[in-house]
């Protein structure tokens, strides 16, 4: 009898429990969703060693051209709110150099274009994180025009470089994309 009592209890209790606390569901509520992911995104790397950029001590330019389709998709396109560029270049090689980034679209015009100084080695820590470049509103219409991003390396004059040459250039870089979804 007292086992009986107790499953009575909580059976009382729990229907009491459940239409106190029950209420009308709203399903337009979902009318009202936003969703605003960040997404984090490797851009470019590059890791030129010294003995690679034989010269004669005159300037000297590399290029490296990457297809950045990203944008032919119209969802993400629409919905991005603001994007961000980071760099940061190790330089380890006793030779100026110029970094310079540029955003081309699909005729191949050049839309943007980002320079970075990077300073000769001088035995000490020679890794320069740039500020970011944020591209918002006006800047940011002109990102999602791009198709291509190339870089251009360019050597400034200095001592000679050959195969016995040490010490490389590193470039890292990372994209961090704001989006809304509706």
């Amino acid at each position: 009898m007292k086992q009986l009592s107790v499953n009575t209890i909580i059976s009382s209790l729990s229907l009491v429990f459940f239409l106190s606390c029950s209420s009308d569901l709203d399903f337009d509520q979902i009318n009202d969703l936003k969703l605003k992911p960040v997404v984090v995104a490797n851009l470019a790397y590059f890791d030129v060693r010294a003995n690679q950029l034989l010269d004669n001590g005159g300037t000297h330019v590399l290029y490296d051209t990457r297809e950045f389709d990203v944008f032919k998709d119209k969802f993400f396109t629409n919905d991005l709110l603001k994007a961000e560029f980071d760099f940061e270049v190790e330089n380890t090689i006793n030779r100026a150099f110029t970094l310079n980034q540029r955003l081309i679209n699909a005729n191949g015009d050049i839309l943007e274009t980002i320079s970075y100084p990077v300073p000769a080695y001088t035995g000490s820590s020679n890794v320069i994180k740039y500020p970011t470049e944020v591209f918002e509103n006006q800047r940011l219409e002109l990102l999602k025009q791009t198709a291509k991003i190339d870089f251009e390396l360019i050597i400034a004059a200095g001592p000679p470089l050959n195969a016995g040459s040490t010490g490389s250039i590193k470039l890292r870089s990372s994209a961090t994309v704001y989006l809304e979804f509706e």
